[in-house]
């Protein structure tokens, strides 16, 4: 294993746990915590940590690394509480975790690249815990757009997959088209569906995203952050349409589809 370079941050770190056990018996608020009640925290931090990535912003992102830290520590805290493990524990876990399924490392594996790497990462995983399928430990709160690529993913890595992204993109065409034909045969004279035929559209549609995002994993294209980028150049874009109108004196609620549209159209050249 590689050496602890000089200026790995020990005495920092310990100040750190330091602080954190005297806020956990010292702060009320802290003391009143749980796992549970703090969950919801860590998944907020979570999404400001991919936000200040996403924006480039260094300074955030340290801050939030550091809220994430925080979140790290102080659930390993609460469980030493209640006589679980301890931060020890949490990070001699991980330490195992990654000699163990970094063989080409910290053993005498050989590979020839990153797709026999990732293959037998999730050999070793498979072999871990008694675990029956590679597709265990893929959580099901993810996002479903994130739950379906990291499954695909995982499938992909046993060989499993398309042989290629022409081959993938026929996927798409074939559901698209599948979806079309049963929208417009059910649909009523007022373009209406029953609730039978919603729910089998609705499986249709997940059959389309599943569709595209395996085409998109075959560029390493995560669409959930393509998703999330398009929704906010949406957010900017809608934002120019109603500053715009301000400035005519009008709101989006007194304007018509062609204004805004022609605003729109506009705001594409500035916002990219």
């Amino acid at each position: 294993m590689h050496k602890l370079s000089p200026n790995n941050p020990v005495k920092e770190f310990d100040e750190f746990v330091t602080i954190v056990k005297r806020l956990r018996n010292e702060c009320p608020w802290d003391r009143e915590q749980t796992h549970d009640s703090i969950r919801h925290l860590l998944l907020e931090e979570t999404y400001e940590t991919l936000e200040a990535i996403d924006e480039k912003n260094f300074t955030e992102l340290k801050k939030e690394l550091g809220d994430i830290l925080l979140h790290v520590a102080f659930n390993a805290v609460i469980a030493e509480g209640d006589g679980n493990f301890d931060l020890k524990d949490v990070i001699e876990a991980v330490n195992q975790k990654l000699v163990s399924r970094h063989p080409h490392v910290f053993g005498d594996t050989e590979v020839s690249g990153t797709k026999e790497v990732l293959k037998n990462w999730e050999h070793i995983k498979l072999n871990e815990a008694g675990r029956k399928s590679v597709l265990e430990g893929v959580p099901k709160n993810l996002p479903s757009l994130t739950r379906a690529y990291r499954i695909q993913e995982k499938s992909a890595k046993v060989g499993f997959d398309w042989d290629s992204s022409e081959d993938a993109f026929k996927k798409v065409d074939e559901e698209l088209q599948e979806f079309k034909t049963e929208a417009e045969t059910k649909k009523d004279t007022e373009g209406k569906l029953n609730d039978e035929d919603r729910r089998r559209l609705e499986k249709e549609l997940g059959d389309i995203l599943f569709a595209i995002v395996n085409y998109a994993r075959f560029f390493e294209i995560n669409p959930e952050n393509a998703l999330r980028l398009t929704i906010e150049k949406f957010i900017k874009r809608f934002n120019y349409i109603e500053t715009e109108l301000e400035t005519r004196g009008k709101k989006v609620t007194e304007s018509d589809l062609a204004e805004m549209d022609a605003i729109w159209n506009e705001s594409k050249k500035v916002i990219k």
